[in-house]
C-alpha cells in the first residue's frame, strides 16, 4: 500500500537504544490504518546506529536509513523530512519518551484538517515521568518563557513529537536555518507565520536516560539560536513588506471532532 505517513528519527550514536526505539515504532505503525514508513537518519554516528537501521529487512513497517553529515538535530530532522513526500510526516526523538499511544489522536488530529500536531508536556492531560535536576529545569523554564514572543501560544516547543501535513512541512523545513536543538521554535514560528492549524495534544512522556543535549554547552547554544531566528524571521518579513500577516490559530484538543468545531468557527 502507498505510504501515508513518514516518522523521521534522528540519531547520533544510539546504537544501545535503537534497536527497542524501532521495536517500539514498528508495532504501533503496523496497528494504524495509515501505511506508514520509518526514516533514521544517521547524524555523523561514530557508533554502530547505521548498522542497527540497515539490520531491519522485511519489516511490517518499512525502515530506511538517511545520512547527514552535518552536525545538528536540526539538520537530521531536516533531512529525512525533505527526503519524503508522503501526505503526513514528522519526527520523534530516538529515546521515544513520548510513549506511542499519541499516534492514533495525532493522526486524528490531521486527517481531521489540523495542519500541524504537536505533543506537549505542559497539556494538562499529560502524564510525565521526569528526573532531570534543578539546573536543567530552571534552564528549560527559562527558555520557555524566550520562546513567547516567537511562538506565542505554545506551551512545549521541545517534546521531540511533531508531525505536520505536506505543505506545511514544506513551508516550516525547506527554508529552515536552525541546526541544533531549538531547530524546533523555527519550524513552529514557521508554521505559526504560514497561517497554519496548529493543535498541542497529551502526550505520555519519560525522561529517558542516555540524552545526548548537554544543558551546559547545548543550552547555551539553544538561547544564541533564538536570537538569531528572531533575526532571520525579521529579515524574511522585511523583505516581504506588502504581505498581510498570518493569523496563527493554536488548538487544545484532542479529538476530531472538536478539531472540527474549531475548523468551522475559524
Amino acid at each position: 500500500m502507498t505510504t501515508r505517513l513518514s516518522v523521521v528519527v534522528p540519531v547520533r550514536d544510539e546504537a544501545r537504544r535503537l534497536r527497542t526505539t524501532l521495536d517500539g515504532l514498528i508495532d504501533a505503525l503496523a496497528r494504524l490504518r495509515h501505511p506508514a514508513e520509518i526514516v533514521v537518519v544517521d547524524n555523523d554516528s561514530t557508533d554502530d546506529s547505521a548498522a542497527v537501521a540497515l539490520s531491519y529487512r522485511d519489516t511490517a513497517v518499512p525502515v530506511r536509513l538517511l545520512s547527514c553529515v552535518t552536525p545538528g538535530k536540526g539538520a537530521a530532522v531536516r533531512t529525512g523530512v525533505l527526503a519524503t513526500s508522503d501526505e503526513y510526516v514528522g519526527f520523534c526523538d530516538a529515546d521515544l519518551a513520548t510513549d506511542v499511544s499519541a499516534f492514533p489522536p495525532m493522526l486524528a488530529q490531521l486527517d481531521a484538517g489540523v495542519n500541524a500536531v504537536i505533543g506537549s508536556r505542559a497539556h494538562r492531560d499529560s502524564k510525565i515521568a521526569a528526573h532531570h535536576g534543578i539546573t536543567r529545569r530552571t534552564g528549560a523554564s527559562l527558555f520557555r518563557f524566550a520562546t513567547r514572543q516567537l511562538v506565542p501560544g505554545i506551551a512545549d516547543t521541545q517534546c521531540g513529537f511533531k508531525f505536520f501535513d505536506r505543505a506545511t512541512a514544506e513551508a516550516a523545513f525547506r527554508p529552515l536555518r536552525t541546526q541544533g536543538f531549538a531547530f524546533d521554535v523555527e519550524v513552529l514560528a514557521r508554521v505559526q507565520r504560514a497561517g497554519a492549524l496548529l493543535a498541542e495534544i497529551p502526550v505520555t512522556w519519560t525522561d529517558v536516560p542516555g540524552s545526548t543535549f548537554n544543558p551546559v554547552r547545548d543550552g547555551y547554544d539553544s538561547f544564541a539560536s533564538l536570537a538569531r531566528i528572531r533575526a532571520v524571521l525579521a529579515n524574511e518579513a522585511a523583505a516581504r513588506p506588502h504581505r498581510t500577516p498570518s493569523t496563527p490559530g493554536v488548538l487544545d484538543r484532542t479529538t476530531p471532532e472538536l478539531a472540527r468545531g474549531a475548523l468551522r468557527s475559524a
